[in-house]
C-alpha cells in the first residue's frame, strides 16, 4: 500500500526540491523551458513565450491536489536559482512503479545535480511513498542522461531499438530504460 504524501520539500547537500508556484514562470522559461538545448533530448517542445510555460504551471499546481502527484522544481540551495525539473511522469498504483523524468538547463549540466536529485527523489518515493520499482529512460542519442541514472543507482533493464526518432538530428533512435528496486537501495 502507497502513502499519500504527494510532492513533499526534498534538500539535498546543494538543492532544495520544491512544489512548483506561479511566481516560478520566468526563472522555468529563462532557465530551461525557452532552451533549445533542454528540450532536443525531450519529448517536449521548446516554450515559445512565456505563456506556455505559466499555462504548463497552472496544471502542474493543480495536480498537486492529488497526493499521489511528484513534481518538483529543483533549485540551488545556496542561491534560491531554479535550474531545472524532476517529475513522476507515470505513476502506476496497481503495480507500485513511478517512472521519473527530469530536465536543467544547459548551464547547469555536468555538475552533478542531476544525480543529486534523482537519488532524492529515488530514495523519497521508495522509502517515503512506498513504490516497490522507479525506473527512467532516455533515448541512446543522450547518453549523458544514462550515466545520470547510473551514479543514481539504476540499473539498465532494457533496449528498446530504433523506437524514437531524435527531434534535433532525425535520427531513430534506442529507448533505454533503468530502474531501481526497493530491496536495492
Amino acid at each position: 500500500m502507497l502513502n499519500k504524501t504527494g510532492t513533499k520539500t526534498l534538500e539535498t547537500k546543494r538543492l532544495r526540491l520544491r512544489k512548483f508556484t506561479l511566481e516560478d514562470v520566468d526563472a522555468m522559461y529563462n532557465n530551461w523551458a525557452s532552451n533549445p538545448e533542454t528540450s532536443r533530448m525531450l519529448p517536449w517542445d521548446v516554450h515559445e513565450n512565456k505563456d506556455v510555460t505559466n499555462k504548463l504551471l497552472s496544471a502542474w499546481t493543480k495536480e498537486y491536489e492529488d497526493q499521489y502527484s511528484y513534481s518538483w522544481l529543483v533549485e540551488l540551495k545556496d542561491t534560491n536559482e531554479p535550474i531545472g525539473s524532476i517529475s513522476g511522469v507515470k505513476v502506476c498504483l496497481r503495480d507500485e512503479t513511478c517512472e521519473i523524468g527530469y530536465c536543467y538547463g544547459p548551464k547547469y549540466w555536468g555538475n552533478g545535480y542531476a544525480t543529486e536529485a534523482l537519488r532524492a527523489v529515488i530514495e523519497y518515493l521508495i522509502n517515503e511513498v512506498g513504490f516497490r520499482l522507479v525506473e527512467a529512460k532516455y533515448i541512446s542519442g543522450n547518453p549523458a542522461s544514462g550515466k545520470v541514472m547510473e551514479k543514481a543507482g539504476m540499473k539498465k533493464d532494457v533496449v528498446l531499438r530504433k523506437r524514437i526518432i531524435n527531434k534535433a538530428t532525425k535520427d531513430i533512435n534506442d529507448l533505454i530504460v533503468y530502474s531501481v528496486l526497493k530491496e536495492e537501495l
